[in-house]
């Protein structure tokens, strides 16, 4: 197992896609073959496009379950079926959903979770853009871990975003979420669909023990190998029995839940910079999902003017890319923080550089390139 070339299951080729059926396609190409969810606006796309698609594919199964709940337990159990698993939802449903995500962290049970953002708290307004779960998605199971949160700015970043959140998830064996702003999963672009993906298949080695590897990841066999398989939320051993009354083996699973991820953040963090290259700068921005386009178009148009700024856009939310943001911040003389909500990643921002402003957004519109122009530099 591991890292291999599969075709594409749909013909290579531009496609005009709407970023909720990106998702789609990219979940099908990284061999994602359950779906278990419940329609919520704005992310119902997913699930409707996945259940035409599933249809005319052999081996995929489509399940609409009863609730939100039930739908993040039936991806625990796909997945230690064997199963490429994943469900969409947004924040409503995402919070029903957080109990059996923990479950899903402290059983290291692999599978993908896409929440597209809307207004809350509770129902807000379903169709309505916001940035402000990207402190829930990291910290809204309780305990001790690390987990990885992706956030594509378009539609063919959505497609790709996918099938490498399939990918982390296979690889270090844990529910990877991805966060879509409701612009990015509502607007159509074009997607180059290439021929074949490279996808990684988690290790189903026999024999050996299924959990905790010290740091990295063990292998992980499905039930109906002949392995006899203990799957528990408890403090347990690296075969999976329960030892709630061990200081050691309560220790050893907190450790290796952070390990396994912050040892190999170089693996999954990725970020890209604008505008950044010819030495210091006014201000940089520190964006993400669709407001790091409009920060992009606001600095374009201001370097047309002569005006030094730049910007560090976050593909990788958690974990969080320090070593980036220490790097360029340190260049620039001022650092602001556009969000689309009252200020969340930029308290992240804040503890390299205690100065970083934020610029927050919450009336359910996005930020246009104007905006942050004028609040950058004024005029």
């Amino acid at each position: 197992m591991g890292w291999k070339k599969v075709k594409s299951p749909l013909s290579a080729g531009r496609y005009l896609l709407l970023g909720n059926e990106a998702v789609a396609e990219g979940a099908i190409a990284a061999g994602c073959n359950y779906f278990a969810g419940y329609p919520i606006t704005p992310a119902s796309e997913i699930m409707e496009h996945l259940c035409f698609r599933f249809a005319e594919l052999e081996g995929r199964v489509f399940m609409q379950m009863e609730d939100e709940l039930a739908s993040m337990g039936s991806l625990v159990g796909a997945s230690w079926a064997g199963a490429k698993a994943m469900t969409a939802t947004s924040g409503p449903g995402f919070s029903l959903m957080l109990e059996n995500i923990g479950y899903a962290i402290a059983t290291e049970t692999p599978c993908v979770v896409v929440t597209v953002q809307r207004i809350g708290p509770s129902t807000g307004q379903p169709t309505r853009v916001t940035q402000s779960d990207v402190m829930q998605v990291r910290w809204g199971a309780h305990g001790d871990y690390e987990n990885i949160v992706l956030c594509p700015w378009s539609v063919p970043e959505a497609y790709w975003e996918t099938i490498r959140a399939f990918n982390l998830a296979e690889r270090f064996r844990l529910p990877v979420i991805m966060a879509l702003d409701q612009e990015v999963g509502h607007m159509r672009e074009t997607v180059e669909i290439p021929a074949e993906v490279e996808v990684y298949d988690r290790c189903k080695a026999k024999g050996v023990p299924p959990f905790l590897g010290g740091g990295e990841v063990a292998a992980m066999p499905s039930f109906g190998q002949g392995e006899k398989l203990l799957v528990t939320g408890s403090a347990h051993d690296e075969w999976g029995k329960r030892r709630v009354s061990s200081y050691e083996a309560q220790i050893r699973l907190s450790q290796h839940l952070l390990d396994k991820v912050r040892k190999h953040a170089s693996e999954i963090i990725q970020t890209e910079s604008y505008y950044c290259d010819d030495g210091d700068l006014e201000v940089l921005f520190i964006a993400y999902g669709f407001t790091a386009r409009a920060a992009a178009v606001a600095i374009m148009e201001a370097q047309e003017e002569g005006r030094r700024m730049g910007l560090l856009r976050l593909k990788t939310l958690w974990p969080f890319p320090a070593d980036a943001v220490r790097e360029f911040a340190a260049r620039a003389e001022r650092v602001v923080v556009p969000e689309l909500n009252q200020g969340l990643l930029v308290r992240e921002v804040q503890r390299i550089r205690p100065d970083a402003e934020a610029l927050t957004r919450t009336d359910g519109d996005i930020f246009l390139p104007q905006e942050l122009r004028a609040a950058a530099l004024g005029g």
